[in-house]
């Protein structure tokens, strides 16, 4: 009798700390949200690509959610990760566009952002990537000190990054607020206007460069690690990154942060650099993919995806972590660098069947992979429900069991459809691709614009259009047939309800 009384009541103990630790799974899981730089909807083997796999990536999306109708906020960079860290579409704030690398901060540091979400909630919080969001609160600032504000005066508790893009000066690493790295006899200077220092620039020593410059694009300025960038830089010549290493560097730092705080929950905002220009991936990805740098970057970002997820399992954290997968904005081939991206990806375009591209109005702007996983509470499925990556600080703060910040004023609680229980996402969205567009229940407007209809640096339609455009997108996706004038009533009701929704919030 005694024995079964024991046996009972171990049972009930197990039975208890089994439902404490499903409840602790689903109140506070591990959250890894992983933004990628201008990957198109058509560049990822789960996303239908026939010229590269990408298994880590279809893994992921095999045991989660492949959104088919997932958006960034805009069709560049900074306004979208703008939009991640605020709530908030990013037109709505003066001011948010492509930053120089040398900007001043645009995140608000007394405003709930999606970190400072996190850490109301007991969370740890980490910045590892890109960031591309300004630093300091003006312009011209001393990069030989301490460089503030920045992500941890927007919530992050640590953080590692590159100030603005691959691309532009200053090419150093920044941990917390100091330059990694920096020789405090050999100062950094840097000016987007005028030459500084005796650094060789790509414009007038294209024999230095490893990989040249598209005219007339700008990324003929310092040479740093033999590629030309935007602007100009001296000093700090040991704390310079070499682009080979780039990812790699990223990935050691985002696993010690995990292995760090496996005991405890923890958001990581890992925003990976690939496939954005210059692409210079690592050697052990040379030649792999057969699409020449960019697709070789591709395979890198696929491999760094898997590395995080294989540690994710070895640490038993995989069952406890939500991994959100996205990109800035879709895709762009020949961004500032002839590395031969326009010929191999002739056949193959990396939007796949969308129109337009990155600078673009059109789905292929905005439109891009958006891949959710959470294996204790996600039953694997294609979504097409319409969602946003501006609704992750609404939809996060449900999961945590946080209020939803009056400042997210354009964030949706998409819980349920981020959690597959239901292909309802938002009913009206609004993009900015240059001209902003208006989506509800399928129907797609862009208003007017003189601007230019090709952009010839880039060649990529910019979807700008002197007349009013109006898509079915659940009948033509590749927006190829404008109804404007065929539904008059349609679109002048989306015009009308895109100037409401401008001045409202």
């Amino acid at each position: 009798m005694k024995q079964i009384l024991f046996l009972i009541l171990i049972a009930n103990t197990l039975g208890a700390f089994a439902q404490k630790q499903k409840k602790t799974l689903k109140d506070k899981p591990n959250v890894i949200c992983i933004y990628v730089d201008d990957l198109g909807y058509g560049d990822l083997s789960c996303y239908g690509a026939t010229n590269i796999k990408t298994p880590n990536l279809d893994k992921l999306a095999a045991g989660g959610i492949r959104f088919t109708n997932g958006h960034s906020t805009s069709a560049t960079c900074t306004p979208s990760r703008f939009a991640f860290m605020t709530g908030q579409y990013p037109w709505r704030t003066k001011g948010v566009a492509i930053l120089p690398g040398d900007a001043a901060l645009i995140v608000p540091t007394d405003k709930v952002t999606l970190p400072k979400l996190f850490k109301q909630a007991g969370y740890q919080t980490a910045i590892v990537g890109k960031w591309h969001l300004g630093l300091g609160d003006q312009v011209e600032k001393n990069w030989n000190g301490e460089v503030k504000p920045g992500p941890n005066e927007v919530g992050f508790d640590y953080s590692f990054i590159f100030p603005a893009t691959a691309d532009r000066v200053p090419t150093v690493f920044l941990e917390n607020h100091k330059v990694v790295a920096l020789d405090p006899n050999d100062p950094i200077k840097v000016d987007y206007y005028k030459q500084i220092g005796n650094d060789p620039t790509g414009k007038d020593h294209p024999e230095l460069l490893k990989m040249q410059s598209s005219p007339g694009q700008g990324h003929n300025q310092t040479i740093v690690n033999g590629i030309g960038r935007i602007g100009y830089m001296s000093g700090g010549k040991l704390a310079r990154w070499v682009d080979e290493e780039l990812s790699s560097t990223f990935l050691d730092n985002a696993k010690a942060f995990i292995e760090g705080n496996q005991k405890k929950p923890f958001f990581l905002y890992f925003a990976l650099t690939e496939p954005h220009v210059p692409r210079m991936p690592a050697t052990q990805f040379r030649g792999k993919s057969g699409l020449g740098l960019r697709g070789d970057a591709i395979l890198q970002m696929d491999w760094t995806v898997g590395e995080v997820m294989k540690q994710l399992k070895a640490l038993n954290l995989d069952d406890n972590t939500v991994i959100v997968f996205t990109s800035d904005n879709g895709p762009v081939l020949n961004d500032g660098y002839l590395d031969e991206a326009e010929a191999k990806y002739k056949d193959h375009p990396p939007m796949g069947k969308l129109r337009g591209g990155k600078y673009s109005a059109f789905e292929g702007g905005t439109r891009v992979p958006f891949i959710v996983s959470w294996p204790t509470m996600i039953k694997p499925k294609v979504s097409s429900a319409l969602v946003s990556q501006v609704d992750l600080m609404a939809t996060f703060a449900s999961i945590i069991k946080q209020p939803i910040p009056k400042e997210a004023t354009d964030s949706e609680d998409l819980t349920k459809a981020f959690l597959g229980q239901s292909d309802q996402g938002r009913s009206v969205y609004i993009t900015q691709g240059g001209s902003l567009s208006i989506v509800k229940d399928g129907w797609k407007y862009i208003t007017p614009s003189n601007g230019q209809a090709f952009n010839k640096e880039v060649q990529i339609e910019t979807g700008n259009a002197p007349t009013p455009q109006l898509y079915n997108l659940n009948e033509d996706i590749g927006e190829k047939n404008n109804l404007a004038e065929k539904y008059p009533e349609r679109t002048k009701e989306l015009a009308e309800l895109l100037e409401k929704m401008k001045q409202s919030k």
